[in-house]
């Protein structure tokens, strides 16, 4: 690398260190965002630009020795395992086994050789993938596991994972494989097969691809984020993303399930109904308080806007020259708004007596955290109350203390999946410290 190619990169890296700072804030507590819409109501959004859109990555610091994430009165938090490499994912199987794909984003070109020279500008410890999958097994199903294996090596950032009918789904991001798998096995039977190839590649994290069956187990639902911001780079960049798809077991009969969901991660099934639910990333670069990421109901055939519309019909300024109305108005409302710029992630819903009755048959979500808010928001679970399928409350705050210095945006971890145990305790992923913590209710 001649010398002008280093001078080039050491101004890009000044710069936004200078953007990063300039959206920090000094000597204030964080704030959470400040959208106190009802459940399902757009009505108090902010304008487009109402605030200046900045670059805030958090710094991971880590946790110190004894310390861990803070639950409400009546809980226990504890390590379930540690040494793992960007935990991100966890399927529970029937069995007891606890499998985790440990993968991670990664960089490159100019990119990659700035977080090299200067990694604490960028937010999560980004650039390399363990691209593994590491199995606990738990055999008496009391939450605390027996012995750890790799499972499943050499992939292609890993994600969702799935077990039907004797066969191990694993969703890379660039195809949905399958192998031969009984029940116990400490590695799959075989090389996998991919079913369904999936387009790679894309803005921020969008690389995730999770999978989920439905009750009767023929059919397998797969997400696929968007490769860009607001389609920025064109809608023939987006063929087959920003969905839901679906698809039969070996691969075939796909059809686009549900659209304009610009990156849906957790997937889940309302207990006691035939509703499938997902968590959504929505669109970056239009202000603090916009758009607000959401969990929502999944309407067979519906669409959700992106990347013309917003959270309703609320049609995306940057979109004016490309408008579709006509999608504009058919544009779905989400149901429960999860605050700006959180990276909401996980969802899983409790169905199980452990916890008290107040958290039965409601939703927990994994918040990622921000980067795109002059104010940290995100960067913990949250718990959204459910009663006959329906949310009944707004969310409120389930697992904290992820945020260590607000105004100097550091923090000790990013919590991602939520995992719920045959014994009712919960695993979540902490993928910045290569944990995963465990919940367990007091008795």
């Amino acid at each position: 690398m001649n010398k002008v190619s280093v001078y080039i990169i050491i101004l890009f890296i000044l710069f936004t260190l200078a953007i990063s700072c300039k959206g920090q804030t000094s000597g204030t507590t964080s704030k959470e965002t400040r959208i106190t819409m009802k459940i399902g109501s757009a009505d108090t959004l902010p304008a487009p630009f109402s605030t200046k859109s900045v670059k805030n990555f958090s710094k991971v610091i880590g946790w110190e020795a004894g310390q861990t994430p803070t639950a409400p009165a009546g809980f226990t938090v504890s390590k379930f395992a540690d040494g793992l490499e960007h935990p991100r994912w966890i399927y529970v199987a029937d069995n007891g086994d606890i499998f985790v794909a440990e993968s991670n984003t990664i960089l490159t070109g100019i990119k990659k050789v700035g977080a090299q020279i200067a990694p604490k500008i960028r937010t999560q410890n980004i650039g390399e993938s363990a691209n593994r999958i590491t199995m606990f097994r738990d055999a008496d199903k009391d939450g605390v596991f027996e012995s750890r294996h790799v499972f499943l090596e050499d992939l292609n950032q890993p994600f969702g994972m799935l077990i039907l009918n004797n066969k191990f789904y694993v969703g890379n991001t660039d195809a949905l494989v399958m192998y031969d798998y009984k029940p116990g096995m400490t590695e799959p039977a075989g090389k996998g097969k991919p079913i369904v190839a999936l387009r790679a590649g894309g803005y921020n994290n969008h690389w995730a691809r999770n999978i989920i069956t439905n009750k009767s187990g023929t059919k397998i639902y797969i997400s696929v984020g968007s490769g860009s911001n607001v389609a920025e780079h064109g809608m023939d960049n987006e063929i087959r993303r920003a969905n839901i798809l679906e698809v039969n077991p070996d691969g075939s009969g796909e059809r686009i399930y549900a659209s304009g969901l610009r990156n849906p991660i957790g997937m889940a099934w309302a207990p006691g109904t035939s509703t499938l639910w997902t968590a959504v990333n929505e669109r970056d670069e239009l202000g603090d308080d916009l758009v607000p990421d959401y969990m929502t109901s999944v309407k067979e055939g519906g669409f959700y806007g992106w990347p013309y519309a917003y959270f309703g019909p609320n049609p995306d300024p940057r979109m004016k020259d490309d408008p579709h109305m006509e999608l504009v108005q058919k544009t779905i409302v989400p149901d429960v708004p999860l605050g700006s710029h959180t990276a909401s992630l996980g969802l899983a819903f409790y169905e199980k007596t452990a916890f008290p009755a107040k958290y039965r048959n409601g939703a927990f979500v994994g918040q990622h955290g921000s980067w795109n808010r002059s104010e940290l928001s995100g960067y913990k679970v949250v718990f959204v109350p459910f009663a006959n399928g329906r949310p009944s409350g707004k969310p409120e705050d389930f697992l904290t203390g992820f945020i260590a210095n607000a105004s100097k945006s550091e923090v000790r971890g990013r919590p991602v999946c939520v995992a719920v145990l045959a014994n009712g305790s919960m695993l979540v992923t902490d993928d910045a410290s290569n944990t995963i913590w465990r919940v367990r209710a007091d008795r």
